[in-house]
């Protein structure tokens, strides 16, 4: 078999490829394999989807089911649904999530497992709208785990560690309008003195830069009442007057409208439009969270590495995240701030500079993004995540085999040697 991911950084090891069609046939499939991964839509960037069998629910009778309950406000997906088939299902019924990230295009239940997020200083990640999981574990058999038990904390940011998940269900509220602006070239000196002024200047604000002396772009996705700063300016940057792409050299065509123009929240949420090309297209990414406190200090001490990022790098994101009580969350207990790279495909190149990246981060005690590009070790992340121990004790309960563990999972979350 040869399978790439998305962005063709990596290709799958896996020997076999399978799609159930029925809930009994993917029972059979899981009870009888030695060790499996579920493969969504192949929007990672390293090798925590990969496995001996790799297993696709696109085919899955109730896959890409969408069913909303009224009363509860929440709505139950399919493990093969994206969040642009979501949201549009949603707006459809008047209905809305609290977030989305920057491309529809990713499956919900692959985003939330990895913890992936959007914007805002009051939103937290993807992961946070789950209220109930069904799971089938290694045995074969299904479980349901709501809020109320005790693993849940531990079990929605789970990294694919503890069985397949057969359906999600998240809070739902009703739909709204949002604006989107764009500002350019704002001063470094500026974001550092306005930091909180610009991050709150509307639901969700993302700041992409380059690490030089200006942000190149900052968008703010926000209410239609809210009035935009007085002259069109964002302390000094001023608002674009065409369209944009936040990666240089990319068609604007491909992302969601621009210029003030209200519209439905699925369609100025996302920087990236369902059906056109997301982003670079042909990217590896990383992406490292601090504490909020240390976010600026942190991307000045990366500025220092100008030399080493930029000659690799496509576009830099800075965004906010709320924090959270999830075991596994780049965001437990701590209110972060995202430093986001969109490298060129240059997986060597990428990897040295990672490593230099994490060197002058370590003082800030950085979280990686699971599904990224990183070099961080398991001690680092046992000594990033306070709950790590109670999630592996979890894994063990649930999958005392380690049917869902790969190579990629036993040398960051256990510690075992590669060799």
């Amino acid at each position: 078999m040869s399978l790439t991911n998305w962005a063709g950084n990596q290709r799958y090891a896996a020997a076999e490829l399978v799609r159930p069609r029925t809930s009994d046939e993917l029972r059979r499939i899981v009870a009888d394999a030695k060790s499996l991964r579920i493969l969504n839509t192949r929007h990672t960037f390293n090798q925590i989807a990969d496995s001996d069998m790799l297993v696709s629910l696109d085919e899955l009778r109730g896959a890409a089911d969408i069913q909303v309950d009224w009363t509860e406000l929440t709505v139950t997906v399919g493990p093969a649904v994206t969040y642009a088939q979501l949201a549009e299902a949603l707006q459809e019924q008047g209905l809305a999530l609290a977030n989305m990230a920057s491309l529809p295009h990713i499956s919900v239940v692959g985003a939330t497992a990895t913890g992936t997020h959007g914007s805002g200083d009051e939103l937290g990640n993807l992961a946070t709208s789950v209220r109930r999981l069904r799971l089938l574990t290694a045995d074969g058999d299904e479980h349901e785990i709501a809020e109320a038990d005790p693993r849940f904390p531990g079990a929605v940011i789970h990294l694919g560690a503890l069985g397949v998940i057969t359906s999600l269900t998240l809070a739902v509220h009703p739909t709204y309008q949002l604006r989107q602006d764009v500002y350019l070239n704002l001063e470094w000196e500026m974001l550092a003195r306005k930091l909180n002024a610009i991050t709150s200047a509307g639901r969700s604000v993302s700041v992409f830069h380059a690490f030089g002396d200006q942000a190149r772009e900052v968008w703010v996705k926000r209410d239609p009442e809210e009035e935009p700063a007085p002259g069109g300016e964002l302390f000094g940057a001023v608002a674009a007057t065409t369209p944009r792409n936040p990666v240089p050299g990319q068609d604007p065509v491909n992302c969601t409208p621009q210029l003030g123009v209200p519209g439905p929240w699925n369609e100025r949420l996302p920087h990236f439009r369902a059906g056109f090309v997301p982003s670079a297209g042909d990217e590896i990414q990383s992406e490292y969270f601090v504490a909020r406190q240390h976010g600026l200090e942190a991307i000045q001490a990366l500025r220092e590495l100008a030399g080493v990022i930029q000659p690799i790098l496509y576009i830099s994101e800075m965004r906010t995240i709320a924090a959270d009580d999830l075991w596994l969350s780049g965001q437990y207990r701590r209110d972060t701030i995202g430093i986001h790279f969109t490298w060129h495909r240059d997986p060597a190149a990428v990897d040295a500079a990672c490593a230099e990246v994490e060197r002058t981060l370590a003082p800030f005690a950085p979280r990686a993004h699971w599904g990224k590009v990183s070099g961080v070790s398991a001690d680092s992340i046992a000594a990033s995540y306070p709950r790590l121990r109670d999630f592996l004790a979890l894994r063990e309960e649930l999958d005392p085999s380690g049917k869902f563990l790969n190579r990629w999972l036993r040398t960051k979350l256990l510690g075992e040697s590669q060799l």
